[in-house]
């Protein structure tokens, strides 16, 4: 999530400088110290305390503590459609945040509305931003939709997202590893593994901070697929791989880290 100052209407790439070292430290994974910074940001009076409040949130849910952080997201709302507008690329993100947290709630048919409702808001924006945002609304919407069973459908979705969005960016790697997850949904597990090895080629081409957020994600993909070609032994270490950094990166509440600790133990009862 990038909360930023819009110099224009759709420029949100560069933070205004109060705002970078808290952004750094999300970027590196230091979720507690960034939820500290921008909540002392927020506490001192700045004009920048919303966008400040906004990557609270998002450190609050990288912990894994998902039901704060929605309650963040709710109030901060109306504050961004006051100060941006409804449609502003800042108030967009926030949206399209607080959609996918919803989901990591289990509130899946919450977050596939709202990603869809982004995902049309954002084709209006102009510039470079709207690329990006139309690309996170629909990986929200495709995990929304795997999450439900959908399969088929997120599938349809993350190609056609994948194919509008041609840059090798985190928003690729995410779309690539919901279409993973949409094959081995559909017991695809050979597909699955190709673009499981896709994602995991590009996440390695990202820089560090850029892969932060998807940290175990191209792990499970890859212990999915193996595990549903029966090829056990291959999946087992992938799958620890993934839940101990995890564990490490966001805790032992974030959704992520439950759903290793479960394909684990489905690995063990095989």
């Amino acid at each position: 999530m990038r909360l930023f100052r819009a110099r224009g209407r759709d420029d949100v790439s560069t933070p205004r400088p109060p705002l970078v070292p808290v952004v750094a430290l999300v970027q590196a994974g230091r979720y507690a110290e960034a939820e500290v910074a921008a909540r002392a940001l927020a506490e001192s009076g700045s004009d920048l305390a919303p966008q400040a409040l906004a990557l609270a949130a998002l450190a609050v849910g990288a912990q894994g503590r998902h039901d704060e952080a929605v309650a963040q997201y709710d109030a901060l709302l109306p504050v961004f459609g006051r100060v941006f507008g409804a449609e502003h690329p800042q108030t967009l993100l926030l949206r399209s945040n607080r959609a996918q947290t919803l989901t990591a709630l289990g509130r899946h048919a919450e977050c596939e509305t709202e990603c869809a409702a982004v995902a049309r808001a954002a084709a209006r924006v102009r510039g470079p931003a709207r690329q990006r945002m139309t690309a996170a609304a629909r990986n929200g919407h495709v995990f929304a939709l795997n999450a439900q069973g959908r399969h088929r459908e997120a599938e349809r979705l993350a190609r056609e997202a994948l194919a509008a969005h041609p840059t090798a960016d985190r928003f690729a790697l995410t779309l690539r590893l919901g279409l993973a997850r949409a094959l081995n949904g559909q017991a695809r597990h050979a597909e699955a593994l190709t673009e499981a090895r896709r994602a995991d080629k590009l996440n390695r081409r990202l820089p560090e901070e850029a892969r932060r957020a998807e940290t175990g994600a191209v792990e499970l993909a890859l212990a999915s697929a193996l595990l549903g070609l029966g090829r056990h032994a291959e999946a087992r270490p992938r799958a620890v791989s993934a839940h101990a950094a995890c564990t490490a990166t966001f805790g032992p509440d974030h959704y992520r880290t439950a759903e290793a600790r479960a394909l684990l133990d489905r690995i063990d009862r095989a």
